[in-house]
Parts: C-alpha cells; structure tokens; sequence
C-alpha cells in the first residue's frame, strides 16, 4: 500500500471481499459465515436492527475488533486480494487506507489544520508543501474549506456538530484512503447538518469507496447504490439498493423495511 504522497494502482471493481467470515467475541457468535463484495467507488448501507452485527462487520475491515481481546475470526476479508488479516499487514499502514468516521463527531485537541495534517506527518516522504496541498484538498473534499480556510489555527472544538463531522471525514480523506468506514456518522447531528452529509457522500464516492452503518433506513435509500440487511449476525440479503427496497427476495428484509421489527 502506498502513502498519499505516492500514486496509487488498483485492479478490478471490488474494493473490499468477504469470504466466509465468521467473528465470536470469546462465545458469542455475532458474525456468521457473510461472504459479499464491495464495489469500488460506491456508496454500500450495511442496515439492520440493532444488535445485529452492522458495527462489528465494518470494524472488522480496518480491524478495530483486534482491540477486543476475546475476538476470534475464520474466513477471509480481503482489499484488492490481499487478506486485512494477513500476519505480515501492518495494522497502522492498513488504518491509513481504509479511514473510519465514527458515530459521535471526535476531533483531536488540536488546530483544524493539525486534525487534517495529523495522518501525514506520521507518513514517510510527505513534505510540507504536499501536506499544504493536502490538507486543503481534503477540506474541500468534506465541503468544508470555505468555512474553516480562515480559521485553520482555531481549535477544531470551536467548530460546531456538524462542522466537527466534515473535519473528521476530513481528517480520513488526507491519507487517501482506499475505502471509507462510516459508522452511523450523522445520529448525533441536527436534520440540516445530517441533509449535508448525506449531500457530501454522494459526492465522496468519486473518490473513495463509502461503506456506511446506518439505522435510518430512509438515510440508506437516500445515499446507498447498493445496501445489505443483516439480522442476527447474517447477511440475510444484498443487492442494488433500489431492488432491496422495492423488491426484496426475502420476505425478513420486507417485514424489515416495513418496520415490523427492529
């Protein structure tokens, strides 16, 4: 995998593979044999009630389950046909490529230009006009420079809800990600700032593969070319998202989306 500083080259319409996964934290067996793909500069909804498995399987493609010392896997998640579980994968490296934006907005305690600048200094052959560059592309990317390019040495804490969200996927947008993780990334925004975000990954998807979790079903219809529904730890459907909603095959992801459970 290469920096933000170097070109990269990728093969294929898949971003990310799921073959046969199966994930326990120490018993409990929350994951249970999901195989899908992820195409590449897409927007995919992973939905589903709550409990179902939706955060844990998008943690599993950065690895953030390793930080949970009972988490046992079988069965292989791949980027570009390389397992992320892989001995030889270099954890920090595979973080820099695959970014993550998590429920509740989490800005460092920094400037709104070192939150941004913050993955590059630790990368090897960024220079300071690069980082510049960078930091300035990433910011106009999650829509947010206009707002923020007079004010980069404030606190990114002074920024507001919804502000602090774009300066988060900001901040994952620097390193260059090959896919971008979002985990329920507007439930603790008001309705504008959330009708914002969702503007801002359909424009994402240009440039970076969108996985998102998401208990808002019209929220998955709105932004998502493609959604899976999982319920107790399985994968129960998965297809383009305009057939899922319209169509289901099955007759759980109905009584889903017509509110019958969840």
């Amino acid at each position: 995998m290469k920096t933000a500083c170097q070109n990269k080259q990728t093969q294929g319409d898949i971003a990310v593979r799921v073959q046969n996964f199966n994930l326990w934290f120490a018993a409990n067996h929350v994951l249970r044999n999901i195989s899908m793909d992820f195409k590449k500069k897409k927007v995919t909804a992973i939905i589903g009630p709550s409990g179902c498995g939706k955060s844990t399987l998008l943690r599993c493609i950065n690895r953030m389950n390793d930080l949970i010392s009972s988490t046992r896997i079988e069965g292989e998640i791949s980027i570009d046909g390389e397992n992320v579980f892989n001995k030889e994968i270099d954890v920090c490296d595979l973080r820099t490529h695959v970014g993550m934006v998590f429920q509740k907005p989490n800005p460092f305690p920094k400037t709104i230009f070192d939150n941004v600048a913050y993955g590059l200094k630790v990368q090897r052959g960024c220079k300071s006009d690069d980082i510049q560059r960078i930091v300035k592309e990433s910011l106009e990317k999650a829509w947010i420079w206009n707002e923020v390019k007079d004010r980069l040495r404030d606190s990114a804490l002074s920024l507001s809800g919804g502000q602090q969200q774009r300066l988060c996927i900001a901040r994952a947008l620097a390193t260059l990600p090959e896919v971008l993780l979002l985990d329920e990334p507007t439930s603790a925004l008001d309705p504008q700032s959330t009708a914002r975000i969702e503007e801002l990954l359909l424009e994402l998807k240009n440039h970076v593969t969108v996985i998102i979790v998401t208990h808002n079903i019209g929220q998955a219809g709105r932004v998502s070319d493609f959604t899976s529904f999982l319920y107790l730890g399985e994968l129960i459907e998965y297809g383009p998202t305009e057939k899922l909603f319209t169509a289901p095959d099955k007759k759980e992801t109905a009584r889903y989306l017509e509110g019958k459970f969840g």
